[in-house]
């Protein structure tokens, strides 16, 4: 579903490449693992797969549709969806309303987001009583799980994650990986993870490492 095409990388005052020559063919029902020391260029592939930075040389491609032809506003908000580190709720919506706000950006109206949202928050593992607390209220674990339902609800088939456990403790990061797991296998999305974790690589179906710039099947 999202293929890199000779994806080179050189930021505008930098004198090398960050990412060299990088063609990878990422498909769906798949977890991806990208695993490989900081300042590798994990960071960056991750950017330009999400349409946040353009590439110096090559293309992306998303089931055939070349990223650089594309509204990547558009692209950002129902192509794909992305998971952070630091989960990036908003403070002062609750877990309902985090979930339905990219649906409701999408044009959803308000009743039908919000019971797509409770489906979305329950599949996760987020019960009712959960639903309306801020995410102050809620644990990481949980806050990771809300992320999750939110990248969820844009209907995107391709779902990024930056490191998604790292803020998590070693329960609530296998909760996260089997979810991911599922997502993949059971539901056919493409998962690609940027991790330092080995649980998630191990649990991967497919693992590439980037070692200065080079990205390598493993």
């Amino acid at each position: 579903m999202l293929n890199l095409e000779n994806i080179t990388y050189r930021y505008k005052s930098g004198d090398r490449d960050v990412l060299k020559n990088v063609s990878v063919n990422f498909v769906e029902g798949q977890l991806h693992a990208i695993v490989g020391p900081s300042g590798s260029g994990k960071t960056t592939l991750l950017s330009i797969m999400a349409g946040l930075d353009k590439p110096s040389s090559g293309r992306v491609l998303i089931d055939g549709d070349d990223l650089s032809k594309m509204n990547l506003d558009l692209y950002r908000r129902k192509r794909i969806s992305m998971i952070f580190q630091a989960f990036h709720l908003f403070p002062l919506l609750t877990a309902q309303e985090n979930v339905c706000y990219p649906m409701e950006a999408n044009g959803v109206v308000r009743k039908s987001a919000q019971s797509r949202a409770k489906e979305l928050l329950e599949s996760v593992g987020i019960g009712e009583e959960k639903h309306k607390r801020y995410p102050s209220n809620l644990s990481g674990g949980e806050q990771q799980r809300v992320a999750i339902a939110r990248a969820l609800s844009t209907g995107a088939r391709v779902i990024l994650a930056d490191e998604p456990t790292g803020n998590l403790d070693v329960a609530n990061g296998e909760a996260v990986i089997n979810i991911l797991k599922q997502l993949a296998h059971q539901q056919g999305y493409c998962v690609i993870v940027v991790t330092h974790n080995l649980e998630i690589a191990q649990a991967s179906d497919s693992v590439f490492r980037m070692s200065d710039g080079v990205l390598t099947a493993e």
